[in-house]
């Protein structure tokens, strides 16, 4: 049962975030095969100040081998082949 949660900097209206919830579910239901019913979207609001320690530090660079789609930015990114 897929949950995606989405992290990202405040501001997002919520029509922009129902529209990429849709998107989202749309997407993981056609590619994996799942019912939409199976499928859960959450989005967690995190203050740039705090995107280091509470996203990136753990769930980027913590994991960068896991990423399928690795960001532009942080040391992991430099240092990355």
């Amino acid at each position: 049962m897929p949950h995606v949660i989405v992290k990202l900097w405040p501001g997002k209206s919520e029509a922009q975030k129902r529209d990429l919830s849709a998107a989202i579910v749309e997407q993981v239901t056609r590619i994996l095969d799942y019912g939409e019913d199976a499928v859960s979207v959450g989005f967690d609001e995190v203050a740039p100040s705090e995107w280091s320690a509470r996203v990136y530090e753990p769930a980027v660079q913590g994991k960068w081998g896991t990423l399928y789609k690795r960001p532009g930015y942080g040391p992991a990114a430099t240092t990355a082949s």
